[in-house]
């Protein structure tokens, strides 16, 4: 499943989304442009590597990507939940939340993985928790999903909260998973800083002045 588009239409220009979205695809671009080595050497030091980390990396991680399918990915899901978000926070709110949603990703990723010597970045631990934040606020929305079948591709509406909840719980026991294979979850994706990231955002969002849900007004899908 891939999510085109959502149903919830907001009413305010997102700025900081769009704001995000072109610091980050900048920044890659800078880091598709150093040698393979250069890009080595920023990556260990600016990355999050949990068994030496500094503070500072916890927020340059952040705006790091792996590659292409790594920041289009994240980019184009942020895309798509950020927007409502910030439209219900406002935007100087809507900035502080994702920052702090990256921070505690970050933190969730170290305790679960304190001895990896493995640089992690990426923005995904932020976005999930726009992801959280989306989940309880938006109940009543729905997700154009473009779906693979067998060799059909075609598109259905899912409700945002199942495919948020089962987006989290492959994220949770992936996690839990890579614990029980190795003791410690090394390499790959950072499933816990996925998992940290949507807790803190669905706690974040509650308690940062937008306590009331909003339902979706059905619109049209233009292409």
């Amino acid at each position: 499943m891939f999510p085109l588009k959502d149903t919830q239409p907001s009413y305010t220009k997102p700025l900081v989304t769009i704001g995000l979205i072109a610091v980050n695809l900048l920044i890659f671009l800078f880091e598709a442009s150093l040698t393979p080595r250069a890009r080595e050497i920023l990556i260990d030091y600016y990355g999050l590597v949990p068994d030496h980390f500094h503070l500072s990396s916890i927020v340059t991680s952040m705006f790091l990507h792996g590659g292409w399918l790594h920041v289009l990915g994240n980019m184009w899901f942020l895309w798509i939940f950020g927007d409502n978000i910030e439209d219900l926070l406002g935007h100087v709110r809507y900035l502080i939340f994702y920052l702090l949603c990256g921070i505690a990703a970050a933190i969730a990723h170290v305790y679960f993985n304190s001895y990896s010597p493995l640089p992690t970045v990426g923005a995904s631990g932020a976005i999930a928790g726009v992801m959280g934040a989306y989940l309880v606020k938006f109940p009543r929305s729905r997700i154009l999903t473009l779906i693979f079948v067998l060799f059909f591709i075609t598109w259905i509406e899912v409700p945002a909260p199942l495919m948020l909840a089962y987006w989290f719980f492959i994220q949770l026991f992936s996690g839990l998973g890579s614990i029980a294979r190795t003791h410690m979850s090394e390499g790959g994706v950072a499933w816990f800083a996925h998992v940290g990231g949507f807790i803190a955002g669905i706690i974040l969002v509650t308690i940062m002045g937008a306590g009331k849900q909003r339902y979706y007004r059905p619109r049209d899908y233009n292409w």
